[in-house]
């Protein structure tokens, strides 16, 4: 299962308004960029309903030259987000960019994914 499509992020001035208005937290195998949501930027169209939480996940190929092991991580998070977001995601009005390093894929998903709730519990997603 993927996020809600409501709930993903997508298009480059989403990704260029993260990287300026944002706030950053640095885990040791990924990064969060949270910044406040700004609908104005969302193709309601192509989006569909305008939600307020919407995440991104970027695994560039530094991480792994084959896609399909960037495009199995990129599913284990949406996953994950999905599981721990979804209940919440309409009453929160942030954006939320995760980066993976190239170290990451060294680890076990259970610890990625520890690590990716220590760093939503540093930005405040409870």
């Amino acid at each position: 299962m993927v996020l809600p499509r409501g709930m993903r992020l997508q298009g480059y001035k989403c990704f260029e308004y993260i990287h300026k208005h944002s706030k950053h937290y640095k885990g040791r195998y990924m990064s969060l960029k949270v910044a406040i949501a700004n609908p104005n930027l969302i193709n309601i169209k192509k989006a569909g309903p305008i939600t307020s939480c919407r995440c991104a996940i970027s695994i560039s190929n530094k991480v792994s030259k084959k896609a399909v092991i960037r495009n199995r991580l990129r599913r284990l998070i949406h996953q994950h987000l999905r599981v721990r977001l979804f209940k919440k995601f309409k009453y929160m009005n942030r954006w939320a960019l995760l980066s993976f390093n190239p170290k990451c894929l060294a680890k076990e998903p259970k610890f990625l994914l520890e690590e990716c709730d220590k760093l939503l519990e540093e930005a405040g997603f409870h």
